[in-house]
């Protein structure tokens, strides 16, 4: 998300053009420090040294106007104007002549070694000098330099004092990394999205949820126009939560809100509240209600909330202390307790409702569950249009089209597919995206990458065959089975070698007749291997796996059994270490699924026994092909014996997810 301010530092707006000391700024100090104590502790660096013998013969030579000797230690060696600058034209252009601080240097220095030694040679010199040749004084001086043990005792408590203002700064909030927000620990982790970090997504962006965009969308304009709603004794919601599966768009909704509201939002994610740290989430959540009543009317969303939200008294360590239910606690005080203030709205989004706390759901807290289902075939073909407004298409690519291939897609399902199919159209090289590029990326998305270069043996690619032909014709022949698409023995994924796709009606009730045939269709691959081969082979795992979990769903959930009669022990997916039944009722409700799936797998072996002709063309034809589709189906046996009485009415239209035969690795 762009444009993300960080709510920490109790959410206050940092003035732009000011003056703020960075570690920067400490790093530079340092260095002109450094630099100061070289230039005024080291006088003439830039001046030659000269020996002693250099030294006589620019005396006798009459160049010299002076020596200072510096501390006695030091011999400053200055130059006449006429020697410098003839000089300087000469062999001697080494010899400087510059300024510091407004004063000369020196053009030579020499180390004298003992004052009186230099002193008396010095004067044998001046005594042989010819008359027409200057005699040269020599000058003590003593310089007291002040700076260099200033700074010598200052520089390294300097060095202490930035590294600890450094280090504090780091801690504390001001930068990143493993230190990070130590001291700031109990403060609250939110985003805050308001006039100057905008959110650029809107309700135009959500395609398919209707029904929970006019919801929220009400909350939106409760927070505009407050006075509409209240001056006929109504109040808003308090909190609102949107509760779907994966990818369906509830972050997404979100953002629209954050973009549409106009008021500050704050945005975080239930495990933002968890640390190491005992009293921290109940701390970071009094943080948050605080920022967030400081800037009301605002919006509070708290992303996956199930992390902090669970049943309290579940799974918790007897005598410990549960940070995550006192965080939880914390919460229920801040959306419902005495502190309350109003225009404070909270949303909060979760694919798991089933495991939050009840007083979490109550009216007061959440007073709204939006619930978010995959789309329909209006809301896919409305998804399609959002995402597909950025991509090349040709003529021949319809979101009508692709909507009715896609059944039981979410919203990012969909996105996923229209991405996959623009990388494939790129990858060859493709001006536009068709729609053969989208039926490879609906391949791509249902059963993964397909595996180009694995090498299949000639027998077990016969098998997988005859595998799927069974599934085929067992569809295909089966009143209430589900119409078939697509047929493939392409392997594709991890351990799939085949699969057949389904094209289910979008129903929301299921009879006992349409589970039979279909728990018959998936039983179709194992039957044809065992009707072919007279053996069977591991390629059925998955099939079992969908067989066991619809008969026992049947028999021990829908009450679809004589024997175990008109109850369902749905509670026994909840509870691993209690079954809500007998161990007599347990070995019938066994005993009535063994026959069931018995009965079944005899009934699907006795329709690929008649229809043993159409399974061979179907098998043939996939091994010479590897993908049939419907049309070739009904050219290769003629066209599905039964017509749909709610065509219609329900054309087109499939609200389950497509059901894909994978195949384990051999």
């Amino acid at each position: 998300m762009e444009n993300k301010e960080n709510n920490n530092n109790n959410n206050k707006p940092r003035k732009s053009g000011g003056f703020r000391m960075g570690s920067y700024w400490i790093y530079g100090v340092i260095f002109l420090a450094l630099i100061t104590i070289n230039i005024l502790t080291v006088s003439n660096g830039k001046s030659k040294e000269i020996t002693f013998n250099r030294l006589e013969s620019l005396i006798r030579a009459g160049h010299i106007d002076k020596i200072e000797v510096i501390n006695e230690k030091v011999g400053q060696i200055y130059l006449n104007k006429d020697s410098l600058s003839r000089y300087k034209e000469t062999k001697y252009s080494d010899v400087v002549d510059e300024k510091l601080f407004g004063e000369s240097q020196a053009n030579y220095v020499m180390n004298i070694g003992p004052s009186a030694s230099f002193d008396e040679k010095i004067n044998a010199i001046n005594q042989t000098l010819p008359p027409n040749i200057a005699k040269v004084d020599i000058q003590y001086v003593t310089q007291q330099n002040w700076w260099g043990p200033i700074f010598s005792w200052l520089l390294l408590p300097l060095l202490f004092i930035g590294l600890w203002i450094m280090i504090m700064r780091r801690v504390g909030g001001g930068g990143a990394g493993p230190g990070a927000q130590i001291f700031n620990i109990g403060k609250s982790k939110a985003s805050l999205f308001d006039a100057n970090a905008k959110v650029d997504v809107t309700f135009k962006d959500v395609a398919g949820l209707d029904e929970a965009k006019e919801e929220v969308m009400e909350v939106v304009d409760f927070l505009k126009n407050p006075k509409k709603y209240t001056a006929l004794g109504g109040k808003i919601p308090k909190g609102v939560l949107l509760v779907g599966p994966p990818g369906t768009g509830k972050t997404l909704l979100a953002k629209a809100v954050a973009g549409e509201a106009g008021v500050p939002f704050f945005s975080l994610s239930g495990s933002d509240f968890v640390e190491m740290f005992v009293g921290v989430g109940a701390s970071r959540v009094r943080d948050l209600f605080k920022n967030a009543r400081e800037k009301a009317p605002c919006i509070i969303f708290i992303d996956e909330i199930d992390a902090i939200g669970r049943a309290r008294g579940k799974g918790a360590m007897q005598g410990g202390n549960d940070e995550r239910e006192n965080t939880l606690n914390q919460l229920l005080v801040e959306m419902d307790g005495f502190s309350t203030d109003k225009g404070v709205i909270i949303m909060a989004a979760t694919n798991r409702p089933d495991v939050l706390d009840s007083a979490l759901l109550r009216p007061g807290r959440f007073d709204r569950q939006i619930g978010i289902d995959p789309p329909d075939l209006i809301g896919r073909e409305q998804i399609f249009k959002v995402h597909l407004k950025n991509i090349k298409l040709s003529l021949d690519v319809k979101p009508s089209a692709l909507a009715e291939m896609t059944p039981g897609f979410a919203g990012a399902d969909i996105a996923n597919v229209c991405n996959e199919a623009a990388l494939i159209a790129a990858r060859k090289n493709k001006q536009a995206v068709d729609m053969d590029d989208f039926n490879q990326a609906l391949d791509r998305v249902i059963g993964g990458l397909e595996k180009k270069n694995k090498l299949i043996h000639k027998s077990e690619k016969e098998i997988i065959a005859y595998h799927e032909a069974g599934h085929a014709i067992c569809g295909w022949f089966l009143e209430h089975a589900s119409p078939l698409v697509k047929v493939t023995i392409v392997p594709r994924g991890i351990g799939t070698l085949g699969y057949a796709q389904y094209l289910p009606k979008e129903e929301y009730i299921t009879r006992t007749e349409q589970l039979l045939d279909r728990i018959c269709m998936t039983f179709g691959g194992r039957a044809a291997e065992s009707i072919v081969f007279g053996k069977i082979s591991t390629g059925a795992q998955s099939d079992l796996d969908q067989i066991t979990k619809m008969a026992y769903g049947m028999v021990a959930v829908y009450g679809m059994n004589n024997s175990v009669g008109n109850v369902s022990f749905y509670g026994l997916q909840q509870d691993q270490f209690q079954k809500p039944y007998s161990e007599q009722t347990a070995a019938m409700i066994d005993q009535e699924v063994r026959e069931l799936v018995a009965k079944q797998y005899e009934r699907a072996k006795a329709l690929l026994t008649e229809r043993r002709h159409e399974l061979e063309v179907i098998a043939h034809h996939l091994l010479e092909k590897e993908v049939l589709l419907k049309s070739d189906l009904e050219e290769l046996i003629g066209p599905r014996p039964f017509v749909d009485p709610d065509k219609d009415q329900h054309s087109g239209h499939q609200a389950e997810e497509p059901v894909a035969d994978n195949q384990p690795v051999q």
